[in-house]
């Protein structure tokens, strides 16, 4: 896998060995960017489920100001920081927690943090996405302007409305599908 665009592009990253990961293909990443685009400079990202850390360091090439990456796996969050490593000065920018996705969503709350960017990649078939948007509602970590992408199974159906957020935008690419979400403005 590599970094497919911005400062660091075409830097290789590592993937976890031992851990049953999905990760992002390059396509759907560069199409998801492409989607995104105008709001990740300057975005506060937090990359849930984050893996290799992909997505997260996709967006700080980008020009995104920080990102947090959450991952309950300790050979993942290894990978995240070895990763980071590419990134040079900007890896300061970043944090890499070690803890379930829900449970940091509320520590989060209690941090008072907001996120312009959250990005969603949970196992498939576990209702995981779903929980995930509700706690994000309830908790309140969502920018103004922010938005929620989360990717997930194609047979999986996520509902148009959320609580207070909205689906604005979906798109499919094979297997996966790709929902964003934000608050109705």
């Amino acid at each position: 896998m590599r970094i497919i665009g911005g400062e660091y592009r075409g830097r290789i990253l590592k993937m976890p060995k031992g851990v049953k990961i999905r990760p992002t293909q390059d396509r759907v990443r560069e199409a998801m960017f492409n989607i995104i685009r105008a709001g990740v400079p300057e975005a506060k990202v937090l990359d849930l489920y984050a893996g290799s850390g992909a997505f997260g360091i996709e967006a700080l090439s980008r020009g995104a100001y920080s990102a947090i990456f959450v991952d309950n796996n300790i050979n993942c969050i290894r990978v995240i920081k070895s990763n980071l490593l590419v990134l040079g000065g900007s890896a300061g920018l970043s944090q890499v927690i070690k803890l379930d996705a829900l449970t940091s969503i509320s520590r989060f709350k209690k941090e008072n943090k907001k996120f312009d960017i959250i990005f969603l990649d949970p196992p498939y078939h576990r209702d995981l996405a779903r929980n995930c948007l509700i706690k994000i509602d309830a908790c309140d970590i969502l920018s103004q302007h922010g938005f929620t992408l989360c990717e997930h199974f194609k047979k999986d159906v996520m509902p148009e409305r959320i609580g207070g957020l909205f689906s604005f935008k979906e798109r499919k690419y094979g297997d996966t599908m790709l929902s964003f979400y934000r608050r109705q403005k």
